[in-house]
């Protein structure tokens, strides 16, 4: 309305060929700060534009700004390009580094091959022994019920057919395979997918080892809790589990224990963090690399 009302005046001056009358400087809002509203221009505090600060000096404190680093990747992820981890262990301890090759650990994400897989895993596992029994292994006599007419009621010829209590069911499930067919290097390129997804966000870590002191889950317990955003740990070994750890986690519903051999696509994605070690990773490299038997 003000701005409204300033236009009027100024048409009718212009009309009357008279100068508009000087107008007062505007007060600065109430709580700004004194020095700030004395160095910056006046139409900064109209409330529509851009505050903005003079060349020799800045709108906010040092004190008032965080002093946490923001982490911006500086690559394109899926460049199939080699990357180095660092190489720990449960207390943390600085143990080296390692190339992770980038054919394996820095693939295109790509949700359409990992949905293919997951669903090939899922129906791979379905037992497929549900059962149901047809007329002719349903027990009972074979004999007619009552005569065909005469009676004023339907006419049966026997009393295990699918309308009577107990009787048979019609085209119902039978013993079979759920598993569907899918192309290895597909469900290769899942697993290659899945392990770049973890690298890229971050939840890979890579152990010299997982030697544990003892069979107590409290050892266990404390490691997971020294972990940043964890909720589900998947550990890989390269070889057979130790008997230590494998006591040590059995009782925790979030840590989960698998060989090499038997990593998969469904497990990684069950897990937040995926911790490997070297012997798993080389394992799991050879096994990438090695030719399909066609």
């Amino acid at each position: 309305m003000r701005a409204l009302a300033r236009a009027a005046s100024l048409l009718r001056g212009a009309a009357a060929g008279t100068a508009p009358a000087p107008v007062a400087p505007r007060p600065p809002l109430p709580g700004a700060l004194p020095s700030l509203a004395k160095n910056l221009p006046a139409s900064c505090f109209s409330g529509y534009s851009t505050l903005l600060a003079p060349a020799n000096e800045v709108l906010i404190p040092p004190e008032l700004l965080s002093s946490k680093t923001v982490w911006t990747p500086d690559r394109e992820l899926g460049q199939y390009e080699d990357l180095v981890a660092r190489v720990t262990n449960f207390h943390n301890e600085d143990k080296g580094f390692m190339v992770l090759d980038g054919d394996v650990f820095d693939v295109p994400i790509r949700k359409d091959i990992v949905h293919r897989v997951v669903r090939w895993q899922l129906a791979k596992r379905q037992q497929g022994t549900h059962s149901t029994k047809t007329i002719s292994e349903v027990s009972g006599t074979g004999r007619k019920p009552y005569k065909q007419k005469g009676t004023g009621r339907a006419r049966h010829g026997t009393l295990r057919g699918p309308q009577f209590r107990g009787g048979a069911t019609m085209h119902g499930p039978k013993p079979r395979s759920h598993a569907i067919k899918l192309q290895k290097k597909v469900r290769r390129l899942g697993l290659k997918i899945a392990l770049s997804a973890r690298t890229a966000e971050g939840k890979l870590l890579i152990f010299e080892d997982l030697e544990v002191p003892s069979h107590k889950t409290k050892n266990i317990v404390q490691y997971i809790r020294q972990m940043d955003d964890t909720k589900k740990v998947l550990l890989v070994d390269g070889d057979d589990i130790d008997k230590k750890l494998k006591l040590a986690t059995q009782n925790l519903h979030y840590v989960n224990v698998l060989p090499s051999i038997g990593l998969n696509v469904y497990s990684i994605l069950q897990h937040d963090t995926l911790v490997m070690t070297r012997a798993a990773i080389n394992r799991i490299v050879e096994r990438m690399h090695t030719p399909i038997n066609r």
